[in-house]
């Protein structure tokens, strides 16, 4: 049993009143770097001024008590981050190749801020794509493009690796495997980007993927027709990266945000794009068959879209959810104040709780969260109040759940400073929940893993409680503290 230290000056005691459960809710945003859409703002600011928009960044995701950030780290086959595999990316410093001068690892300076303010950090990458339609820079001598030409294919006005390829399945595996062993991410994401969107040419006639080099070699024994080797080639590898994952840290989850409509007619209303037919994307079997933690469907629609509507989408999505994962739709938060009302945002937030089967959702992207204050106030207003927790993972092995904290008051002032430490039972902690009832009523406060102390200020609480957040996001068995007021 945990053992506390109380100050005489402030009379608090063991308590067996039991806290109330923290609400659990996956509340994501995007932050791309692809065309610096959301950071840096420009290639070629400073490492000073990088710094300090990612720090506004993570500022406001705090701020408005999100609790996810799916940064990208990836874009095109170059990395926002240090590696022996891929050049550093156009997108900071102009020139692909050329690391931030002063030196700084943007990810890991990202995962080091996020963390500090109680916030995971999800490192997001593409998979095959490996030179952007827009990119400007001359390509590094150490892009793939030019050390495994083999492996690369022109595509439209783009660059793409060959899923096709085993080669190409092994590449980007070690690319993703290589930051989940080096940096302390909570998360590996991928978006809509499987096999291309189709390029067209001239005269507007779609173009077909040029993969058919590995399809010949496939061919000679395959048993599929050639769309399905290509969804069976992004089923293959997003299984190889759920099991490499999972065998190195298991804590860190795999989450995939694909187009939102699975297939036209799925429900029988829906209309519009074929991702399983154009993307290869059989995003339903991968939720199915558990080879993810989270899903994401990008539900970018109004509640009133006739055709893709959000509400008959997100409840097709929940009622697919066999595996019983995570599923948190993706809202597009741009067109908030713009071509939809600020509330449709808010209403599908509150849609997204009431459906039967969903654990939250993600903001599309954080440039509507930094610029759009009407939004942000309306999101603080009326549906973040309080702060939630990503949701555990109970299909993931895991250890002993945390023991209860040793807890300290003492006088601070006019109010009190609660010093706590870990308790017997030492699992990696992610965060701290430290709730105080106060005149009956409660309030919460997550605070980060490193943090073991805060100043609580009149009116004192009668009952204080603190609850360690393990890696898998589970909680412990509180430690709590009370004056023996009811």
């Amino acid at each position: 049993m945990a053992s506390f230290l109380v100050s005489e000056a402030v009379n608090y005691t063991p308590s067996k009143v039991v806290p109330p459960q923290v609400p659990r809710e996956i509340r994501g945003v995007w932050v791309a770097t692809v065309a610096n859409i959301d950071w840096p703002s420009t290639n070629g600011l400073t490492t000073a001024e990088q710094k300090a928009e990612l720090l506004a960044l993570l500022d406001r995701a705090a701020e408005l008590k999100l609790n996810t950030v799916v940064f990208q780290v990836r874009p095109a086959c170059d990395a926002l981050y240090a590696s022996s595999y891929e050049p550093w990316s156009e997108y900071l410093t102009g020139t692909m190749g050329k690391a931030p001068q002063p030196f700084y690892d943007p990810l890991a300076f990202a995962v080091e801020e996020a963390h500090k303010r109680g916030l995971e950090l999800h490192a997001w990458f593409n998979p095959y794509r490996a030179r952007h339609a827009g990119a400007k820079s001359i390509t590094a001598s150490t892009h793939v493009s030019r050390t495994h030409p083999e492996l690369v294919r022109s595509y439209g006005r783009s660059l793409w690796l060959d899923p096709g390829q085993r080669a190409v399945q092994d590449y980007s595996l070690n690319v993703v495997m290589d930051v989940v062993r080096r940096y302390d991410i909570d998360g590996v994401h991928f978006d809509d980007y499987f096999y291309p969107y189709k390029e067209k040419d001239d005269s507007g006639r779609e173009l077909d993927f040029p993969d058919e080099s590995s399809w010949k070699r496939y061919g000679a024994g395959g048993k599929l027709n050639r769309e399905d080797w290509r969804r069976q080639n992004v089923n293959t590898f997003l299984r190889r990266v759920y099991e490499a994952i999972k065998d190195t840290k298991p804590w860190v989850k795999f989450g995939v945000s694909p187009f939102g409509i699975w297939r036209p007619g799925n429900p029988q209303s829906i209309h519009g794009y074929d991702a399983f037919a154009k993307l290869y994307a059989d995003s339903r079997q991968w939720l199915q068959k558990g080879w993810l933690d989270y899903c994401a469907p990008q539900l970018y629609w109004s509640s009133k879209s006739a055709e893709q509507s959000f509400p008959v989408l997100l409840k097709w999505w929940a009622g697919q959810n066999s595996s019983r994962r995570h599923l948190a739709p993706g809202l597009d938060s741009t067109k908030a104040g713009g071509s939809w009302p600020i509330g449709e945002i808010i209403n599908q937030i509150q849609l997204a709780r009431r459906q039967a089967g969903t654990s939250g959702h993600f903001h599309w992207s954080m440039r509507a969260l930094m610029r759009n204050q009407a939004l942000t106030s309306a999101l603080a207003k009326e549906v973040y109040q309080e702060p939630a927790i990503f949701p555990a993972s109970a299909w993931l092995k895991q250890g002993p759940r945390p023991g209860p904290p040793n807890l300290k008051v003492t006088q601070a002032g006019a109010g009190i400073a609660l010093i706590w430490a870990p308790g017997a039972d030492k699992p990696d902690t992610a965060l701290w929940v430290v709730q105080t009832r106060t005149r009956n009523e409660w309030a919460t406060k997550i605070v980060p893993a490193k943090t073991l102390q805060i100043s609580l200020p009149d009116p004192l609480p009668e009952v204080i409680a603190v609850t360690a957040i393990d890696r898998y996001d589970n909680a412990g068995k509180p430690g709590v503290l009370g004056t023996g007021k009811k």
